[in-house]
């Protein structure tokens, strides 16, 4: 029997205070982990370069978010070398910018799709990836993502002698300089993480770009030209895919989305995706009545923001691509179930990008996977209706 609202409401919070509670297995973790900070490390090599690593294991959308902080660094140590240690899902994005003067990549354990060999793998991993971080040589390390313990105990193992992150309990043990983590966006937090070298940088100076080069302009300007689409035509781009099902949208609204945009603002449908999101952009464009252009699965990250820069607006729910969008100065719509658009929201004007979310209490949730349970029973996402949707991507479109 369905629950009604209110009683779906209460549930859920029920559910994420458990869910968000520390269980047994990571009680036992912080315990070993604070043990493991007070063992005295050697210092690393002094080196006569000012080198400073920092460390961010996310996907795309944090690791745009990152951007401005790394820009704001450079910008205050023009001579220094700036590395970033990433998972190899990033390289391809960090590698467009050229303030990091190297990118080093590892297999983040929790964040690689391959499962760990056994409870001890991720602590051996953890050994040799400071001896590799060792033999470089760092004054300086930034823990990007407040809560990665793993990133601060290798910057710990390395002997690197200045360790700068938020103050998470699993974390802090392994700093010698903590932050208080405050509740505000993504890219603010990532700025005062800087502010030492930086000092204060205002909101209204902090821009998202990404660069987009001409071979991947001319990529994307070729291939919509075989859908008979010339290079100054402007394009609707719906990007429906996430990393989690709960944060998808409705199919057959985005088909009935796609439809009316493609008459109003007299522009084609083009539906990305990953090689992965190709079924679900097929599935939409089958219950469309207009024409869809897929080109899900066919892009680099620098081919997508080129395909982006063409469009009149780019819709989707909240993921990676959407911020993306916005680093390519694109107009966007976001739609946010389970994340905090407080934290994780499009950055840039609201004339610009407008956020879409429900009014129902359990939301921001901040679960992204909630495991077997119905999808049904977490409508954040479906309570957004196709006519604000509608309404938004009108409002910011290109003219």
């Amino acid at each position: 029997m369905d629950l009604d609202r209110e009683a779906l409401v209460l549930r859920n919070q029920k559910l994420t205070e458990a869910f968000h509670s520390t269980p047994f297995k990571h009680q036992a973790r912080r315990q070993i982990m604070q043990s493991i900070a007070r063992i005295p490390i050697p210092p690393a090599r002094r080196t006569h370069v000012k080198r400073i690593l920092l460390i961010r294991p996310d996907h795309l959308g944090d690791v745009l978010l990152s951007i401005p902080a790394v820009q704001a660094l450079r910008a205050a140590n023009p001579y220094a070398e700036i590395h970033m240690l990433v998972g190899p899902w990033s390289a391809q994005v960090i590698s467009s910018f050229p303030e990091v003067d190297r990118v080093l990549t590892v297999p983040f354990p929790a964040f690689s799709r391959t499962p760990s060999e056994n409870w001890h793998s991720p602590y051996r991993f953890a050994l040799a990836t400071a001896a590799r971080l060792r033999r470089i040589g760092y004054g300086s390390a930034l823990i990007m993502r407040p809560d990665h313990w793993w990133g601060a105990l290798v910057a710990k193992l390395a002997g690197i002698p200045e360790r700068i992150g938020y103050d998470h309990q699993d974390v802090l043990p392994f700093l010698t300089q903590p932050l208080h983590l405050e509740h505000q966006h993504v890219v603010q937090q990532n700025l005062r993480l800087v502010e030492k070298w930086t000092g204060a940088v205002s909101a209204a100076n902090i821009h998202l770009t990404f660069p987009v080069d001409a071979i991947d302009k001319a990529y994307v300007d070729g291939y919509l030209e075989e859908w008979d689409l010339h290079r100054d035509q402007p394009i609707i781009a719906i990007h429906p895919g996430t990393g989690s099902r709960i944060k998808h949208w409705l199919e057959e609204r985005w088909a009935y989305v796609a439809d009316t945009l493609a008459d109003q603002l007299d522009a084609p449908v083009v539906l990305t995706g990953s090689h992965h999101e190709l079924p679900l952009a097929q599935r939409i464009a089958e219950q469309m009545k207009s024409r869809a252009i897929i080109i899900a699965g066919d892009t680099t990250i620098g081919q997508l923001a080129a395909l982006f820069q063409r469009a009149r607006v780019v819709l989707g729910p909240d993921s990676g691509p959407l911020h993306l969008a916005v680093a390519a100065g694109a107009p966007t719509v976001a739609l946010y179930g389970p994340a905090d658009p407080v934290e994780f929201g499009s950055w840039g004007s609201s004339d610009q990008h407008i956020t879409l979310t429900s009014d129902i209490r359990c939301r921001p949730c901040r679960i992204l996977d909630w495991g077997t349970d119905d999808p049904a029973n977490h409508p954040c996402l479906r309570e957004i209706t196709a006519a604000k949707v509608l309404e938004a991507a009108r409002t910011v479109a290109r003219r």
